[in-house]
């Protein structure tokens, strides 16, 4: 089942926008209330209420195969999770990827924080900054959390992850390289494309293995590897997190991306105004952000 989170264009006059989120269909989508009489304001709960019965979502998609779709046309996307909880990224996590940039595989995984406003909907600008000009791309694979986790041994770490979707872990490098950590330059505002929607985890191979993913820049592949490159899985990711920290719904881990990102190449590659950036994950969709204008330019 795919799902989106989006906000209704015509909305009264005034009024404040208010987040829906609902099953998509060939029509459109769906909102959950439509499928769910209980369904919960927040997305973040529908994950911990949809992945405490496991009969809901087949139920739910039921329900919304009889219902009236309101076309995309008359929505406008959000990021598929638009207030997360927390988002834990991977640094370094194909081996490719590392070698590419003359670092060493790690015996534990790189991991980094995203903040909430540094995400963008699928077909949103990416915004480019005033400071910089060094915008790279990243393909990369997001995991979301649908259940509360804690000390999960990697066995059973997959019965944590409600659903999935692709994510573009745009970076600026310079600012990247300016400190030991990575935050600055992985959170500007409006960089890291995260759509168009989610598949759900029992519609996709467990943990996402053997999945084709790759980045097409202005319709150029950039990047181009295979799910199964990655040094730390989905599995053993969330269960070393979870023995850190509670992983809570509406959680997303961020993978980490293959070779072929910009810094890397000769001469470098950045995203400049006018630039598309696609990231496809096989079996999930592709994700589509055109890079808009510098942010603060009039």
């Amino acid at each position: 089942m795919k799902i989106i989170s989006y906000q209704v264009k015509k909305s009264p006059q005034g009024a404040v926008p208010v987040h829906h989120y609902g099953v998509l269909t060939d029509t459109g989508v769906v909102d959950m209330a439509q499928c769910l009489p209980q369904a919960p304001a927040s997305i973040n709960d529908f994950f911990a209420l949809a992945s405490a019965d496991k009969g809901m979502l087949a139920d739910i998609q039921a329900r919304a195969a009889g219902q009236q779709a309101t076309p995309l046309k008359d929505v406008t996307l959000l990021p598929c999770v638009p207030n997360p909880r927390k988002i834990i990224c991977l640094g370094l996590n194909y081996y490719d990827h590392a070698a590419e940039g003359g670092n060493k595989v790690a015996d534990y995984p790189a991991f980094f924080l995203r903040t909430a406003a540094s995400l963008v909907a699928h077909d949103a600008p990416i915004e480019l900054s005033s400071i910089s000009t060094a915008l790279d791309f990243e393909a990369e694979l997001a995991v979301v959390i649908g259940t509360a986790t804690r000390h999960m041994d990697e066995a059973q770490a997959l019965a944590s992850v409600f659903a999935y979707a692709c994510f573009n872990d745009g970076s600026y490098r310079d600012y990247q390289k300016f400190t030991t950590q990575w935050t600055i330059g992985k959170n500007f505002d409006a960089t890291g494309g995260f759509g168009p929607f989610l598949v759900t985890a029992d519609a996709l191979p467990a943990g996402c293995k053997g999945l084709h993913i790759e980045s097409r820049l202005n319709g150029k592949v950039m990047q181009s590897a295979n799910t199964d490159d990655m040094i730390f899985p989905v599995a053993l990711t969330v269960s070393l997190l979870s023995q850190c920290m509670t992983l809570e719904p509406g959680d997303v881990v961020v993978m980490g991306t293959p070779a072929g990102v910009g810094y890397a190449r000769k001469p470098p590659v950045w995203m400049k105004q006018g630039d598309v950036i696609e990231i496809e994950v096989e079996g999930i969709g592709t994700l589509s952000n055109p890079v808009g204008q510098p942010l603060g330019a009039v």
